[in-house]
């Protein structure tokens, strides 16, 4: 019976420590992964959007619109010829 027992426990301390092994590999193996996954989807990962540009027709309209008002300052008296120029200049420029 002695013999029986020895056996059985030794059989129990084998299995016991070929599981934590098992397991311990396991865990080590999945933080690999993880890292590997982590840094794959820091390199492939799509760069942030960018801000649409204005649309142009709606640029120009809002410059026409600013250059009416200018020409009716001028037309007003407000502003001079050179000031007219220069704010035409600035409006068109940007």
């Amino acid at each position: 019976m002695p013999g029986l027992l020895r056996g059985v426990a030794r059989t129990a301390v084998v299995a016991g420590t070929a599981t934590a092994v098992s397991n311990r590999v396991s865990r080590r193996q999945a933080g690999r992964w993880a890292q590997q996954d982590t840094a794959a989807a820091e390199q492939y990962a799509p760069p942030p959007p960018q801000a649409a540009p204005p649309a142009p027709a709606d640029d120009m309209s809002s410059k026409i619109d600013q250059l009416k008002e200018l020409g009716k300052l001028k037309e007003q008296g407000v502003l001079t010829e050179e000031e007219f120029a220069v704010q035409k200049s600035r409006i068109l420029g940007s």
